[in-house]
């Protein structure tokens, strides 16, 4: 893929980019020209995604970071780590850390559902926040808030009423938000991919999954890299009237 140049000079943040979705997204903002903070739960994940990142630029900077995105004081943790190496707050940032605990509803835990809205919504909604302020405080306004959602969030699944519950409410903290931080030019979208092949995916039964692919319009699961392109677009200044949309990412499911 020929790199389009289009974030040069930009600082992205991209949480859960250890692995799976925010592995290619981290790669894709890379390859833009951006300088990226691959955050992980797993310092280790994350600088190996770190080893995968294009240098085009020679004021290309990119850093590995541990950070729970459920906790507070890890993510204020985060941001004065990223100041102290940058001295300047990311202009973009990717909320993909997600965690699934997929259990029936009537057997589903207090804590199963607890976690998974703590990592998904909340986590979302901390980096979120955490960003605005930063950007605020700059002085400097402008950026892009990418929060990834989920199909599950609009339709359900069956099994996953706790991250059905996250998604949907990721789609509406950023709308929210996106209203909120307009007059800071801060733009807010979700993208909402549907099966997309990654780690999670891997644990689903190939005979599932077949089953999944036959119901796309598309004939095929996603990959994560199809996910990566849209956040590359909503990242850059070809989006830069767009703010509070949500974007399906699903080869034509549940259309």
């Amino acid at each position: 893929m020929a790199a389009l140049c289009r974030l040069k000079s930009m600082l992205a943040l991209v949480t859960g980019g250890g692995s799976g979705i925010g592995r290619a997204i981290s790669k894709r903002l890379s390859l833009e020209g951006a300088s990226v903070a691959v955050v992980d739960l797993d310092i280790g994940s994350a600088t190996d995604t770190l080893q995968l990142l294009s240098h085009n630029f020679p004021e290309q900077e990119h850093a590995a970071f541990a950070a729970d995105v459920s906790q507070a004081h890890s993510v204020s943790t985060l941001m004065k780590q990223m100041q102290a190496r940058y001295s300047i707050p990311p202009r973009i940032a990717v909320s993909s850390a997600g965690i699934t605990k997929d259990e029936f509803l009537l057997h589903l835990s207090e804590d199963s559902f607890d976690s998974v809205l703590n990592v998904n919504l909340k986590g979302s909604f901390l980096i979120t926040q955490a960003v605005a302020r930063a950007i605020v405080a700059s002085g400097q306004n402008g950026g892009s808030v990418i929060n990834i959602g989920s199909i599950v969030g609009k339709v359900g699944n069956l099994g996953q009423a706790n991250y059905a519950a996250s998604k949907a409410g990721v789609e509406g903290l950023t709308k929210t938000a996106a209203k909120e931080l307009a007059r800071y030019q801060i733009r807010c979208n979700t993208v909402l991919p549907g099966f997309i092949s990654t780690p999670m995916t891997d644990k689903v039964p190939q005979k599932v999954l077949d089953k999944f692919a036959g119901m796309i319009p598309l004939g095929r699961l996603g990959h994560p890299q199809d996910v990566a392109d849209v956040c590359a677009f909503l990242a850059s200044n070809d989006s830069k009237y767009i703010t509070g949309a949500s974007i399906e990412v699903t080869g034509g499911l549940f259309l």
